[in-house]
């Protein structure tokens, strides 16, 4: 098995590492890594339905998605994520507690009990410290889960917070959770850094044919490609999000505004607002402005200084 640590901290190009060492490779594979800030949505959510949209952009909080399944999780510097791929005969080797046995297995090494739970997490004293997905490609399995380490649990919370209600349609929904650190649980105090150090060395201990191994330039270069391409880009983020629909009743300024968006691959395919914060030509005027725009704040902000409406950041916040 091949053990990296990679220590490229962009989230879309660790998510490329993973892509591209599954499809391209042929060996099995455990990996470490961390990124940036970054909300990660599975394959199959809305991404805007997962987020708490003001706070990530004002924050600077990435926005990725990957492409195995499941719910939203969040990664920062304080959190650690494993990645094993590998070749399987068939579906009776996929299973989450294979993969996240030896997981459980350091973690005992270094002090902490975590238990399995019916929902593909891992938990110490009742509380998720790691939540898991994989992929399918042909023969081989991608399994990853993150760690929480020394996470800032409350930008955690505040980035994934959502309002009920204001997104509707057929993507899969997150479970919320109560999140702790594995720091937390430890008997003596380390870094995320020795705690990365500690989960390599019990991987390779594991078997003689383990060993470190380091991606060559060449490799590096196709990563970075696709995750510019892919991963990187906002049709992937936000437009692979199935379609739906957003409704928000407001009172901006005392005046009433009712917003309705249809959205399909990321872009407003009709809107509807009515109340009385716009005027009756205006209302019109801005539901065909906003027709075949993206539904990011920069698009919704353009389309009423293209009408040379108000552009208050907190009636575009309206939109979302």
């Amino acid at each position: 098995m091949l053990c990296i640590h990679l220590t490229e901290k962009d989230p879309y190009f660790c998510l490329a590492a993973e892509e591209f060492l599954l499809k391209n490779y042929g060996d099995d594979i455990f990996m470490v890594w961390q990124s940036y800030d970054t909300v990660v949505v599975g394959k199959h959510q809305n991404a805007m339905g997962e987020i708490n949209y003001r706070h990530v952009r004002e924050k600077g909080i990435g926005v990725a998605r990957r492409i195995s399944g499941g719910g939203t999780v969040f990664h920062d510097r304080g959190n650690v994520n494993f990645t094993y791929i590998k070749n399987v005969a068939g579906a009776h080797e996929v299973s989450f507690k294979r993969f996240t046995e030896p997981v459980r297995g350091a973690l005992a090494q270094m002090g902490v009990i975590a238990e399995t739970s019916g929902r593909n997490d891992l938990l110490v004293e009742g509380r998720k410290i790691s939540g898991n997905a994989e992929h399918i490609f042909r023969n081989r399995v991608l399994h990853h889960g993150t760690l929480l380490f020394s996470s800032d649990l409350a930008n955690l919370g505040e980035a994934i917070r959502v309002v009920p209600g204001r997104y509707s349609g057929k993507a899969v929904p997150s479970i919320p959770s109560t999140v702790a650190n594995i720091s937390e649980f430890l008997p003596h105090p380390m870094t995320p850094g020795e705690f990365i150090g500690k989960l390599l060395d019990y991987q390779l201990s594991g078997d003689p044919d383990n060993r470190m191994y380091a991606l060559p330039e060449q490799k590096i270069a196709k990563i970075r490609k696709l995750a510019v391409e892919k991963f990187a880009s906002r049709e992937w983020q936000f437009g692979y999000s199935p379609a739906y629909t957003f409704c928000r009743h407001v009172n901006p300024e005392g005046f009433k505004l009712d917003i309705s968006l249809s959205v399909e691959k990321g872009r407003i395919v009709m809107a509807q607002i009515a109340g009385n914060y716009y005027g009756p030509e205006e209302g019109v005027l801005l539901e065909q402005e906003l027709a075949g725009r993206f539904h990011a704040f920069e698009e919704v902000k353009e389309a009423h200084a293209v009408l040379r409406l108000y552009e208050d950041e907190n009636l575009i916040y309206c939109y979302f």
